[in-house]
C-alpha cells in the first residue's frame, strides 16, 4: 500500500510537472504571437508613414512644376484654409480614426498628408531656385530622418513610462505654436531662429511619446479592423512630427544662410 501511495505521488507530480511545462510552452507561444503580431502592427505604422512623406513629396514636386498654381496658395487666403485644416485634423484626428470605418481613417490621413504638400510647397519652391537649395533640402531631409530613427527606437524599446513627459511636451508644443503666430506679426528674425531649435528638440522628444503610446495600443486592440486604425493613427502622429522637424531644420539652415 506505501508502495501504491508512493505511485500514486508520483503520478500526481508528473502530471503537475507535465501542466507547468505545457502552460509554459503555452505562455511562450503566446508571447511569440502577440512580438510577431506587434512587429507586424510598427511595420504597418512605419509603411503608412512613409507613404505619407511620398505622397507630400510629390505634390510638393507638382506644385514646383506649377508656379502659377503655387503663387496663388503662397499669397492668397488658401494658405491660412490649409493651416486651419491642419490644425484641425491635428485635434480631430484620434475622433475620427479610432471610433469610425476604417475608411475615414484611411481618407483622415491622406488628407493631411496632402495638405501639408501644398501648404509647404512655396517653401520647398524657394529652397530650390537658391544656390545649393536642393542640397540643404537633402541635408535636413537626412538629417530629420537620423533624429526620427533614434527617437523612435528609444521610445520602442524604453522600459520607462514616458506618459509625464508626452503630457508637459504636449502643452509646450500648443504654447510654441502660439509663438509662431506671435512672431509672424513681430517679424524677429533671432526669435525665429529660437524657436525653430524649440520646436525642433519638442517634436524630436515627442516622437519617442508617440512612439511608445503606439506601441501600447497595440495591446489594447480588440480585432484586425481597429489594429489597421490604430496603425493608421499611429502614421498620423509619427508623420506629424516628422515633417515638422523637416519644416522646422530647414527654417534653422534658411536663417543661418541668413535668407
Amino acid at each position: 500500500m506505501a508502495l501504491g501511495r508512493q505511485n500514486g505521488r508520483g503520478a500526481l507530480a508528473a502530471r503537475q510537472g507535465w501542466q507547468v511545462t505545457g502552460n509554459s510552452q503555452i505562455n511562450t507561444r503566446d508571447r511569440a504571437e502577440v512580438d510577431e503580431g506587434l512587429r507586424r502592427y510598427m511595420l504597418r505604422v512605419y509603411n503608412y508613414m512613409a507613404l505619407g512623406v511620398a505622397l507630400t513629396g510629390l505634390i510638393t514636386l507638382f506644385m514646383a512644376n506649377n508656379p502659377q498654381l503655387m503663387y496663388t496658395i503662397a499669397v492668397g487666403p488658401i494658405k491660412w484654409v490649409l493651416f486651419i485644416g491642419i490644425i484641425g485634423l491635428g485635434f480631430l484626428a484620434p475622433r475620427i480614426m479610432l471610433t469610425r470605418s476604417t475608411f475615414a481613417a484611411h481618407a483622415c490621413y491622406w488628407a493631411y498628408a496632402a495638405m501639408w504638400g501644398l501648404l509647404i510647397s512655396p517653401m520647398i519652391f524657394f529652397f530650390l531656385t537658391q544656390d545649393g537649395g536642393a542640397a540643404d533640402i537633402a541635408r535636413a531631409f537626412f538629417i530629420t530622418a537620423g533624429m526620427f530613427a533614434g527617437m523612435s527606437l528609444f521610445g520602442y524599446t524604453t522600459k520607462r513610462d514616458l506618459s509625464p513627459m508626452g503630457r508637459i511636451l504636449m502643452m509646450v508644443a500648443i504654447g510654441l505654436l502660439l509663438a509662431v503666430v506671435v512672431n509672424i506679426f513681430l517679424g524677429s528674425m533671432g526669435f525665429q531662429l529660437l524657436l525653430s531649435f524649440a520646436v525642433v528638440g519638442v517634436f524630436a522628444l515627442l516622437t519617442a511619446f508617440e512612439t511608445q503610446q503606439i506601441k501600447q495600443m497595440y495591446y489594447a486592440a480588440s480585432d484586425g479592423d481597429e489594429v489597421t486604425r490604430m496603425a493608421i493613427f499611429g502614421a498620423f502622429m509619427l508623420y506629424g512630427s516628422f515633417v515638422t522637424m523637416f519644416i522646422w531644420i530647414l527654417q534653422i539652415m534658411a536663417i543661418l544662410r541668413g535668407e
